[in-house]
Protein backbone atom coordinates (compact mmCIF):
# COMPACT_ATOMS: atom_id res chain seq x y z
CA UNK A 1 0.00 0.00 0.00
CA UNK A 2 1.05 3.95 -0.33
CA UNK A 3 1.54 6.46 1.99
CA UNK A 4 -1.69 7.63 0.53
CA UNK A 5 -3.63 4.36 0.34
CA UNK A 6 -3.00 3.97 4.00
CA UNK A 7 -4.19 7.29 5.05
CA UNK A 8 -7.12 7.03 2.78
CA UNK A 9 -7.89 3.90 5.12
CA UNK A 10 -7.80 5.40 8.14
CA UNK A 11 -8.90 9.10 7.68
CA UNK A 12 -6.53 12.31 7.65
CA UNK A 13 -7.38 13.25 11.26
CA UNK A 14 -4.46 13.44 13.32
CA UNK A 15 -5.80 10.54 16.17
CA UNK A 16 -5.00 8.37 13.16
CA UNK A 17 -1.19 9.22 13.31
CA UNK A 18 0.04 6.30 15.33
CA UNK A 19 -2.24 3.39 13.43
CA UNK A 20 -1.11 4.84 10.05
CA UNK A 21 2.46 5.17 11.24
CA UNK A 22 2.26 1.49 12.13
CA UNK A 23 0.80 0.69 8.97
CA UNK A 24 3.67 2.70 6.81
CA UNK A 25 6.50 0.58 8.84
CA UNK A 26 4.66 -2.76 8.91
CA UNK A 27 4.75 -2.60 5.24
CA UNK A 28 8.35 -1.72 4.90
CA UNK A 29 10.42 -5.05 4.41
CA UNK A 30 13.42 -3.26 6.54
CA UNK A 31 10.43 -2.56 9.51
CA UNK A 32 10.99 1.30 9.55
CA UNK A 33 9.81 4.49 8.20
CA UNK A 34 11.92 6.13 5.98
CA UNK A 35 12.23 9.39 5.17
CA UNK A 36 10.04 9.71 2.07
CA UNK A 37 7.39 7.93 3.94
CA UNK A 38 7.45 10.54 6.38
CA UNK A 39 7.48 13.80 4.17
CA UNK A 40 4.30 11.99 2.16
CA UNK A 41 2.51 11.73 4.97
CA UNK A 42 3.35 15.10 5.86
CA UNK A 43 1.52 16.26 2.99
CA UNK A 44 -1.56 14.02 3.05
CA UNK A 45 -2.36 14.24 6.70
CA UNK A 46 -0.73 18.08 6.94
CA UNK A 47 0.96 17.94 9.61
CA UNK A 48 4.80 19.57 9.58
CA UNK A 49 7.45 16.64 9.12
CA UNK A 50 8.94 17.88 12.52
CA UNK A 51 5.26 17.07 13.93
CA UNK A 52 5.40 13.22 12.11
CA UNK A 53 9.13 12.55 13.64
CA UNK A 54 8.27 14.02 17.16
CA UNK A 55 5.49 11.69 17.28
CA UNK A 56 6.99 8.61 16.13
CA UNK A 57 10.34 9.20 17.91
CA UNK A 58 8.65 8.72 21.17
CA UNK A 59 7.51 5.93 20.84
CA UNK A 60 10.36 3.23 20.98
CA UNK A 61 7.91 0.76 18.34
CA UNK A 62 8.88 3.11 15.63
CA UNK A 63 12.61 3.32 13.84
CA UNK A 64 13.54 5.60 11.22
CA UNK A 65 16.58 2.76 10.59
CA UNK A 66 16.11 -0.20 8.92
CA UNK A 67 15.79 -3.09 11.37
CA UNK A 68 15.04 -7.03 11.14
CA UNK A 69 12.64 -8.92 10.42
CA UNK A 70 12.46 -9.77 14.05
CA UNK A 71 12.41 -7.15 16.61
CA UNK A 72 13.21 -9.07 19.43
CA UNK A 73 12.37 -6.45 22.66
CA UNK A 74 13.70 -7.43 25.89
CA UNK A 75 11.73 -5.39 29.26
CA UNK A 76 13.59 -3.97 31.27
CA UNK A 77 11.19 -3.21 33.93
CA UNK A 78 11.86 -3.65 37.44
CA UNK A 79 10.38 -6.93 37.87
CA UNK A 80 12.27 -8.23 34.74
CA UNK A 81 15.29 -6.43 36.13
CA UNK A 82 15.06 -8.18 39.24
CA UNK A 83 14.67 -11.25 37.74
CA UNK A 84 17.12 -11.13 35.41
CA UNK A 85 16.75 -9.31 32.11
CA UNK A 86 20.27 -9.06 31.97
CA UNK A 87 21.01 -12.59 31.48
CA UNK A 88 18.41 -12.67 29.22
CA UNK A 89 19.85 -9.70 26.96
CA UNK A 90 23.15 -11.53 27.19
CA UNK A 91 21.57 -14.95 26.43
CA UNK A 92 20.69 -13.46 23.07
CA UNK A 93 23.77 -10.81 22.30
CA UNK A 94 25.87 -15.00 22.43
CA UNK A 95 22.90 -16.40 20.29
CA UNK A 96 22.98 -13.57 17.76
CA UNK A 97 26.59 -12.17 17.94
CA UNK A 98 24.60 -8.77 18.09
CA UNK A 99 24.40 -6.36 20.74
CA UNK A 100 21.76 -4.08 22.01
CA UNK A 101 20.11 -1.45 18.77
CA UNK A 102 22.07 -4.06 16.16
CA UNK A 103 21.08 -6.13 13.52
CA UNK A 104 22.52 -9.57 12.85
CA UNK A 105 24.22 -9.75 9.07
CA UNK A 106 21.19 -11.75 7.54
CA UNK A 107 18.74 -8.98 8.77
CA UNK A 108 17.02 -11.48 10.56
CA UNK A 109 16.99 -10.15 13.83
CA UNK A 110 17.07 -6.61 15.51
CA UNK A 111 17.88 -6.53 19.58
CA UNK A 112 15.90 -3.72 21.44
CA UNK A 113 15.13 -3.13 25.36
CA UNK A 114 11.87 -1.60 25.93
CA UNK A 115 10.65 -0.38 29.51
CA UNK A 116 8.09 -2.65 29.88
CA UNK A 117 5.84 -5.61 28.12
CA UNK A 118 3.19 -5.01 30.72
CA UNK A 119 3.61 -9.12 31.66
CA UNK A 120 5.28 -8.77 35.14
CA UNK A 121 3.58 -12.01 36.35
CA UNK A 122 5.67 -13.92 33.86
CA UNK A 123 9.31 -11.97 34.23
CA UNK A 124 11.49 -11.48 32.73
CA UNK A 125 10.20 -11.37 29.20
CA UNK A 126 10.90 -10.78 25.90
CA UNK A 127 8.48 -10.32 22.91
CA UNK A 128 9.79 -10.74 19.13
CA UNK A 129 7.38 -9.20 16.82
CA UNK A 130 3.90 -9.38 18.35
CA UNK A 131 4.54 -12.72 20.34
CA UNK A 132 5.16 -12.36 24.33
CA UNK A 133 7.43 -15.07 25.94
CA UNK A 134 7.87 -15.26 29.24
CA UNK A 135 9.79 -16.84 32.13
CA UNK A 136 12.96 -16.56 30.46
CA UNK A 137 16.15 -18.41 30.68
CA UNK A 138 19.10 -19.00 28.31
CA UNK A 139 17.58 -22.45 27.30
CA UNK A 140 14.24 -21.36 26.45
CA UNK A 141 15.78 -18.51 24.69
CA UNK A 142 17.99 -20.62 23.06
CA UNK A 143 15.27 -22.64 21.61
CA UNK A 144 12.93 -19.57 20.83
CA UNK A 145 15.74 -18.37 18.56
CA UNK A 146 16.61 -21.49 16.81
CA UNK A 147 12.71 -22.43 15.79
CA UNK A 148 12.83 -18.91 14.00
CA UNK A 149 15.86 -19.43 12.56
CA UNK A 150 14.99 -23.09 11.22
CA UNK A 151 11.66 -21.59 10.26
CA UNK A 152 13.55 -18.77 8.13
CA UNK A 153 15.80 -21.04 6.24
CA UNK A 154 12.88 -23.53 5.23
Amino acid sequence: MTVKEIVKEHGNKRENLLQILHDIQNQNPDNYICEKAICELSKEMNIPVSGIKGTASFYTMFSFTPRGKYIIRVCESPPCHILGAQTIFEAIELKLGIEVGETTDDGLFTLEGTSCLGVCGVAPAMMINEEVYGNLDKEKISKILSLIQNKERK
